[in-house]
């Protein structure tokens, strides 16, 4: 085709196939200190949703702490919290829901971001504790305990603990050499929680009624008679473990880059990678030790907070704070809805989370399928 004198060339035509995706631009204010030091990029919809979780958690905490079989005014809880109560507005609040309510939302913020971490580092929305099998492992833990050894409450706890980590190193042996890659620590986790899973139901078959019943209802998981003691345990593990995970976040968002770009950008992709993974079966081991285990909020947690707040890499605080917020709205509702009976949190979580599974994995099926 030749160009009449005079005239534009017209312009060539596109090449058939699909058109390469726009480059996603982040958007936001950048912060910097004085000295140039320490520069962030703050973004208007994350902090919105972020404040819009936390007043959400003060109003639960509020008609958790005022409602129940002893309605309580805030101005006698808030002189209950402050020691100048009476003496069964103390006891109601300070000993039986208090400690409940800090364990939940410390245990639903541990769930949530070790399932934020890991979801992150395989690149998978199915990475999670109780998908891979970390929580199975601490379940294994609690029943040896249990059914075996006949321990108290705490050594429990320790198991539970021990068998999630213990879990956690036999699935980095079996990909040893292999490299920690998205797909095959899944494909891994789920065998792993498989063969836990039975390991469980073995033990169950020979335990005695009452050991059956005890285990039976630790796997349910609870936040029924937990204690202060209960709280300060899983409220240490979340202040030494949730600030380093805050701080590897940015760490993190370039390894979701994937593995040649983190490495350019200069970070150690397999020390960093094993740091997280550490850092978040810690975080559930905990969790499951403290309440049992808890299933499905580690799961839809980080893609709630990631849907919320429209963000392309890992949303640590805003998922911690949905995690906190599903958990702990989850408990008001067993407790108020179906009282007098005592219902688990695990039965409405797991209720709730099973329906996201089914959606989550016919949405990936049709992602597939384009």
């Amino acid at each position: 085709m030749t160009a009449v004198p005079g005239t534009k060339r017209p312009a060539p035509e596109a090449p058939p196939g699909p058109r390469p995706a726009r480059p996603r631009v982040v958007t936001g204010r950048p912060v910097r200190t004085r000295s140039g030091s320490l520069s962030l990029l703050v973004r208007g919809r994350p902090v919105a949703v972020t404040a819009a979780l936390l007043a959400a958690l003060v109003a639960v905490m509020g008609v958790t702490l005022t409602t129940g079989d002893f309605d309580l005014s805030a101005a006698e809880v808030a002189r209950a919290l402050t020691g100048d109560g009476t003496g069964i507005a103390d006891f109601v609040v300070n000993t039986l829901r208090m400690p409940r309510l800090v364990t939940a939302l410390c245990v639903g913020a541990a769930l949530a971001v070790s399932g934020a971490i890991l979801q992150s580092v395989t690149g998978n929305p199915l990475g999670s504790p109780d998908i891979i099998g970390f929580t199975n492992g601490s379940a294994v833990g609690a029943l040896v305990v249990i059914v075996v050894l006949h321990g108290s409450m705490t050594q429990i706890a320790v198991g539970a603990l021990i068998g999630g980590l213990a879990t956690a190193l036999a699935v980095h042996l079996l990909m040893l050499g292999r490299g920690v890659q998205g797909f095959r620590l899944v494909v891994v986790g789920i065998g792993v929680s498989a063969l836990l899973l039975a390991v469980n139901s073995y033990l169950i078959t020979r335990a005695t009624f009452q050991e059956a019943l005890e285990a039976q209802a630790w796997l349910i998981g609870s936040l029924g008679n937990r204690l202060w003691t209960h709280a300060q345990a899983i409220g240490l593990a979340v202040a030494v473990l949730l600030p380093l995970a805050l701080l590897l976040s940015r760490r993190l968002a370039m390894v979701e880059m994937g593995d040649a770009t983190a490495t350019a950008l200069g970070v150690d992709v397999p020390r960093t990678r094993t740091v997280l993974l550490v850092v978040s079966v810690a975080l559930a081991a905990f969790a499951t030790a403290v309440t049992g285990p808890i299933w499905f909020v580690a799961l839809a947690a980080p893609q709630v907070a990631r849907r919320l707040t429209r963000s392309s890499g890992p949303a640590l605080l805003p998922s911690a704070l949905t995690g906190a917020l599903m958990l702990a709205v989850s408990d008001l509702a067993v407790q108020r809805l179906f009282a007098p009976a005592l219902l688990p949190v695990g039965t409405a979580t797991g209720c709730v989370g099973g329906l996201y599974l089914v959606c989550l994995l016919v949405a990936e099926s049709r992602k597939s399928r384009a």
